[in-house]
């Protein structure tokens, strides 16, 4: 990661998320990503970039807001072969990264193919709206209730058909009732 302001902080964490090993190169940092490098998650290197900064590096995220440095890392990173990722420059980008509503298990992507960062932040918060923290619960349920079935003999189709089910608009409208009565039952105790 090369920069480590507010924008190079959203991308180190994306990064975290994964079981990355990081390592940041930017002369200064947000407090976040300071406190990462300082409990260990990150390596920090608080200084300028060097080209040797590349070495042993299997892709890099450029997130500064000198364009003449942005560039040299993305020819640099060219020239090794490195997958890199200038933000908010589609021309130097090897790959995007995608707007994402995480609702534990459940992953929903949104990407302009860098064409516009702007509108797939604004559909993932749409989306977030309409995929609330319920739906983790729900996706555990399912899961829980996946492994149940082919523990159990029966017809593959007749499984497919029940899993379906469970999935469905329906499904999910009954998981709620049901998860509301359970609460319900336990302020009453």
């Amino acid at each position: 990661m090369v920069g480590a302001g507010s924008v190079g902080e959203s991308k180190i964490e994306v990064l975290l998320a994964t079981d990355a090993s990081v390592r940041v190169v930017a002369p200064q940092a947000t407090q976040t990503v300071a406190e990462w490098a300082r409990t260990r998650r990150i390596s920090w290197r608080q200084r300028s970039f060097e080209t040797g900064d590349l070495d042993g590096v299997f892709l890099v995220v450029v997130a500064t807001s000198i364009r003449e440095l942005n560039e040299h890392v993305y020819e640099q990173a060219r020239r090794r072969s490195i997958l890199c990722n200038v933000v908010d420059d589609p021309p130097h980008c090897d790959f995007y990264y995608p707007a994402v509503v995480r609702r534990g298990d459940l992953q929903i992507a949104v990407s302009t193919n860098g064409q516009s960062p702007a509108l797939a932040q604004r559909l993932r918060r749409e989306l977030e709206d309409h995929f609330g923290p319920e739906y983790e619960a729900w996706l555990k349920h399912l899961g829980q209730a996946r492994e149940e079935l082919f523990r159990k003999p029966m017809d593959t189709e007749y499984r497919r058909e029940l899993l379906h089910r469970m999935a469905s608009r329906e499904g999910f409208e009954g998981f709620l009732k049901q998860a509301a009565g359970s609460e319900a039952r336990k302020v009453v105790k």
